[in-house]
């Protein structure tokens, strides 16, 4: 993806120079609660999913698409700057996550979010997470919310696809994710 400039925003793939600024943007909202923590190791791993956002040269946004299936990726670590919030980069970023996912031919994109509501704007419906590809494996098992997980998964087809609409075939491999407790 090339840069696109904007007034003084550019939004382009993520460098390994930009992982201290991501870790501090991204770990200030894990302090929160509201995301998962990443390290500098996970970043560096991680770094080819990032698509950054800033604005002259402050980091004020980020997101990665991460691949799970070769049909269906995760929008994740989502985060904008506080100070920046309600001025469109949150819709810049996933726009550009969904752009990308549909050049490398995918049929869907999906989170978890706290936020469905700015998701569903987006074209994206709510869903029963343990429908969604072996994602507990990777991260779910880690977080401390695990056993009262309060995330909502949503889910964008990016194209028609019979397959989304059906229930997976018998003996195909779904974790069950624990359901929220009210």
């Amino acid at each position: 993806m090339s840069p696109v400039e904007t007034c003084t925003t550019t939004i382009r793939k993520a460098r390994i120079s930009d992982i201290n600024p991501l870790l501090q943007l991204i770990n200030s909202y894990a302090a929160e609660g509201i995301m998962l923590p990443r390290t500098e190791f996970e970043m560096s791993e991680n770094i080819r999913d990032f698509t950054v956002l800033y604005s002259g040269d402050q980091l004020v946004g980020c997101g990665a698409l991460h691949f799970y299936t070769p049909t269906t990726a995760e929008v994740r670590s989502l985060a904008v700057d506080p100070d920046v919030k309600n001025q469109g980069l949150g819709r810049m970023l996933v726009d550009a996550l969904e752009a990308e996912a549909r050049e490398n031919g995918l049929h869907a994109i999906f989170a978890f979010t706290y936020v469905p509501g700015f998701f569903n704007k987006l074209g994206f419906i709510e869903v029963d997470r343990g429908s969604l590809p072996l994602k507990a494996w990777k991260d779910c098992l880690r977080c401390p919310k695990f056993q009262c997980c309060d995330e909502i998964a949503v889910l964008k087809a990016l194209r028609d696809d019979p397959m989304l609409d059906m229930p997976p075939p018998l003996g195909t491999m779904l974790i069950e994710l624990p359901h929220v407790r009210r």
